[in-house]
Formats: C-alpha cells, structure tokens, sequence
C-alpha cells in the first residue's frame, strides 16, 4: 500500500493554461509518432523469442520474464507521462510485493505482475498514443505540403504537383492549400483532444474500482489486525504461564514454608524470605518486560530512534542501527515499525545464527515509514501460521503497510517492510 493522498481536479492547472497544454499533448504525441515504434518493437521481439524458445530448454522463458520487467517499466513510464502532463493526481504504478519468500514467491509475484489491469491499460493508453503520434506526424507533414501549395504559384507555372500523384492548378492551388492546413491543424488538435479524453477513459480509474480496491484493502487490514491481536494475546498467555505464573506460584509456596518454619527455625524462614523476595522482583523483571512488549513507553516520549537504540542495546546480536528521520510519523506507524523490527531480532537472535545484524529506517517520499533488518545467518526462514514473521506481517498489513522477507537457504535474511505515515 501507499500514502493516500487527495487526487487533484482533473483538467487545467492553474500554472498551465490549456493552449500550453494543448501544444504539450501535441509535442508529446510526436516523440511517441518517432520513438514509440521502436519500443513497441521491442517488446513485439520479446514475445516472438520467448515463445519461439520457450520449449528450447526453457530459454524463452527469460524473454518473457524481461518481457513482463519491460511492460512494468512501460506502464510506470506511461503514467508519470499523462499524469505529468494532465496533472490527473495518480498514484505511481507500484510493483507486485512479494509476499512468501523464496524462487515460489517471486514466481507468485512476477504472475500477479503480468495479470495486472492497471499496468495494461497504461501500457494500452500507451500504444494508442503511438498511433496517434504517427498520423499528428503525417498530419503535420500534410501541413507542410499545404502550406507549400499556398504559395505555389509564385514560382510560376500553371500547375502544381501534390501528393499522392495529385495535380491542382495554380488558380486553386491557394485556396486548396489554407483548406489543406486548416484541416490538419484541426486533425492534430482533434488528435490531442481525443488523447486526453481516452486517456481519462483508460488510465484513470473509475469510482466502482477505486471502491472495489478500497473494500478489499480495508477487509485486509482487518483480517490482518484481528489476527495480529489473536497472536499477541496469544503471545502474552504463553509468557505469563510459562514464565510469571510459576514464579509467583513459588513465591507463594515459599512464603508459606516461610510462615511454617517463622517460629521453629527463624533462620531457615528467613532465607526462604529471601528466596521469595529474590523471585518477586525476578516476577516484577519479567513484568516490565512483558509490558515493554505491549507498548514500548519510550517510543511516545523519545521517538522510533531512541526506541531502537534501546532495543538495540539489550540484543543478544551485536547490531549496527541506522535511522535518518527527517520528522516523526503518526504513534500507529511508529508501533508497527517498532514491534516489527524488535520481533525480527528476537528472531535473528534465536534461530538465524547470525554474528551482526544491521537495521535501516528511513521516510520515503510520499511519506511512508520504511525499515529493512539484515542479518549475516544461516538464512532458511519462513513466514509460519502463529509465528514471529506472521505476528509481523499481520501487523503491517493493519497499519496498511507492506511486508517483504527473503531469505535463501545458507543466507543472508533480510525483511522490509513499508508503512504509511498516517496509518
């Protein structure tokens, strides 16, 4: 996910006046007329060889895995192009996130990418606007033909020569030719009228769309913040049985020795006090921490970066901790992020074997809180039902983030994820 933001209005900018635009959509679809063969060839040639090598031990199928890069890059480029030139505020094209680890996961997503509408249809907005930059070229050479028919019959002659083996006289060569310029400024302008008319049609997307997309985000994040809260309820249970809960039950069970022995043998009840008084403040110990793992109170007062550094401090792994804040994002953003970050070194320092570990958060453009933790071990993790990694994907995906893990077998392992800043 990415930072929603406010589309603008969709027609002219103020710092732009229409006949600028107008002249914009006019140049822009001329480039297209010149270069756009070429990258449409490009990707003509990309199919033609991926299937044509497809079943020659499997050689075309790194044509169509370029092919599937190049129609991202494509798209991506088509739609910074119109919403550069129309100001129609869309969101860039993002690419599919990877969400299991490993070859299968990138498979998965390289899929998704290829069936994705949206690249599509700015890649077919993309192709219509080559064709229509074709005939503004031949519009425009038409011009030129016209406007040299005008003025023909200066250089004498009682008849010119025109295209297409026409022959006028020179009596109407003037008139055919103001007609003749007359009517292809107005099919080059017709052109980039009718460009941004379908270009709204084709790229922008319609109200039952943004409201189908907005449906299935919001019932993920659900989905991912009932099953992030049933984990840390979860998580929280098994800490006090497995570990306050017994401590407190010996500290009972010595105390009452204690008040057993208090008048026969003071000195044995006044040890068993001190065990007792030892294994509370063990219980207290182990209190605050669990509570730590709640909500980190230092995260309120002193922000991400001093949260970190204190969980950097109590890491069993050495970690080298790199945080550039140029602001602080909202306390939801910053608590995902956090719990994200302090589970993924739980996690390296329990089962990756890892000797360093190095954490980098940043604010991306578009305000979106983004980390990614690195470790040096042996690799091999997984994302598993009721798991650590679970707990984390789950919880970004509440704070409509975006969770990605990677970690072959043998190493390294390294986790990002990206959260919006006004989650």
């Amino acid at each position: 996910m990415t930072t929603q933001t406010t589309p603008a209005p969709v027609g002219a900018s103020p710092s732009e006046k229409p006949p600028l635009r107008l002249f914009l959509t006019i140049l822009q679809l001329a480039c297209l007329g010149v270069f756009g063969a070429g990258a449409i060839g490009i990707l003509s040639a990309l199919v033609g060889a991926g299937v044509a090598l497809l079943f020659v031990f499997g050689i075309g199928a790194v044509f169509l895995v370029g092919l599937v890069y190049a129609l991202y890059g494509l798209g991506w480029f088509e739609i910074a192009r119109v919403d550069g030139l129309y100001r129609l505020g869309l969101p860039p094209l993002a690419p599919r996130p990877r969400q299991r680890p490993g070859f299968g996961g990138w498979l998965r997503s390289l899929g998704r990418q290829s069936i994705d509408g949206r690249m599509w249809r700015a890649v077919a907005n993309f192709t219509i606007a080559c064709i229509f930059g074709t005939l503004v070229l031949r519009l425009f050479w038409g011009m030129l033909w016209s406007a040299i028919y005008t003025i023909s019959p200066l250089f004498g002659g009682g008849s010119t020569a025109g295209p297409f083996g026409t022959v006028v006289t020179a009596g109407w060569a003037p008139l055919v030719g103001i007609l003749g310029v007359l009517a292809a400024a107005a099919g080059i302008i017709g052109l980039a009228l009718l460009h941004r008319v379908l270009t709204r049609a084709i790229v922008v997307p319609n109200r039952e769309a943004e409201l189908t997309e907005q449906v299935r985000t919001t019932s993920a994040q659900r989905e991912g913040a009932v099953r992030a809260a049933d984990l840390e309820r979860t998580r929280i249970e098994r800490d006090l049985h497995d570990g306050v809960q017994p401590r407190l039950v010996s500290v009972g069970m010595t105390l009452g020795l204690a008040q057993q022995k208090i008048e026969s043998d003071p000195d044995v009840a006044k040890q068993l006090i001190s065990e007792a008084h030892t294994s509370t403040k063990a219980a207290i110990t182990e209190l605050r921490q669990l509570a730590r793992g709640i909500h980190a109170s230092v995260l309120d007062d002193r922000g991400l970066d001093a949260a970190l550094s204190a969980i950097a401090s109590r890491s069993h792994v050495p970690v080298q901790l790199d945080v550039r804040m140029t602001g602080r994002c909202s306390r939801e953003a910053e608590a995902a992020v956090y719990f994200c970050i302090a589970e993924s070194l739980t996690n390296a320092a329990k089962h990756s074997r890892a000797s360093e570990c190095r954490v980098i958060v940043r604010i991306r453009e578009g305000g979106v809180l983004w980390a990614r933790v690195e470790d040096n071990g042996i690799g091999g993790a997984q994302v598993q039902p009721g798991g650590g990694l679970d707990g984390i994907s789950n919880r970004v995906v509440a704070a409509g983030g975006t969770f990605r893990l990677d970690s072959p077998q043998g190493g390294p392992t390294s986790l990002e994820v990206s959260v919006p800043c006004a989650s």
